[in-house]
């Protein structure tokens, strides 16, 4: 019976391993499809080459920068140290860079809470929006915000209409703390942890697109479920770039881009495929009467 039993349990075992290994392999086709891990990088070339969109993040610069140094510069002085001596007992030698990883998880997500609920909120808003005028997405954006004639991108936003940025949520912080043992496993518990974060950072990306789509809760929903990889893929690069200390605050603002230029690239499609099913319909109907 026992021997049964541990069959039986080798069994269910290798049948779970095998669904999750099938489910993590279409995730993966999904995000290689859509190419979305390339949007964090597309988001960095583009910001780099359209000046205007520097007005949002150079207003708010030299504050979000005192922060990211003194979070950072206070986490390594006081965590670095009690952390390594826990770590270095699962991760032996590579546990010097295990902590490292971790102390710059742990003062992005301090950062990321203290700047973008109290520096950035705005400036973000601010620089997707500009993104979508630059990217000439205004028939969207209208749904959200005046538009003002002539100017560059950033000169042309005018009154918000609708805010949609939400304020930190307590279930990611709790998600946070929830997963942070992972890192006790030596490396490929790191790499869980990030993707994890990468999953809960890409479902937040089009937070504004999906409001100026007036998508309900539901919508989104489902939507995201339709789309792990892609957002799960695109949250990964964006938490990975945005660990780097000091220049966290740079990829916050090319993140924001990216995920912009693909909402516009997103809303492109669409509308390409609506003006291609529109003269099937016309003809289809005239073929009725």
């Amino acid at each position: 019976m026992s021997s049964g039993f541990v069959e039986s349990a080798g069994s269910k075992a290798q049948e779970v391993a095998k669904e999750d290994f099938d489910r993590a392999k279409v995730l993966i086709n999904d995000a290689a499809k859509s190419q979305s891990y390339l949007y964090p990088i597309k988001g960095i070339v583009y910001f780099l080459t359209h000046r205007s969109l520097w007005k949002p993040l150079a207003s708010k610069l030299a504050p979000t920068l005192a922060l990211s140094a003194g979070v950072v510069a206070s986490m390594f002085a006081f965590t670095y140290l009690p952390q390594l001596a826990i770590l270095v007992f699962v991760n032996g030698p590579l546990a010097v860079f295990t902590t490292v990883l971790l102390v710059l998880n742990e003062s992005s997500v301090i950062i990321s809470v203290i700047s973008k609920n109290f520096l950035l909120q705005d400036a973000l808003l601010d620089t997707f929006d500009g993104t979508l005028v630059s990217k000439n997405a205004t028939g969207i954006l209208s749904e959200g915000r005046q538009l003002k004639a002539g100017g560059d991108p950033i000169q042309r936003l005018g009154k918000i209409i609708k805010s949609p940025f939400s304020r930190f949520s307590p279930k990611a912080l709790v998600r946070y703390v929830m997963y942070l043992p992972l890192n006790f496993i030596p490396v490929v518990g790191t790499v869980a942890f990030i993707l994890i974060q990468g999953r809960s950072r890409g479902s937040s990306v089009h937070d504004r697109y999906f409001q100026l789509k007036k998508w309900s809760a539901s919508k989104r929903s489902n939507w995201l479920s339709e789309h792990t990889g892609p957002y799960t893929a695109f949250g990964t690069i964006a938490t990975v770039l945005e660990l780097v200390p000091i220049a966290s605050i740079l990829f916050s603002f090319t993140n924001t881009v990216g995920a912009a230029l693909w909402a516009a690239d997103i809303e492109a499609k669409e509308s390409e495929m609506a003006q291609g099913t529109a003269p099937g319909l016309r003809d289809a109907a005239k073929r009725a009467e």
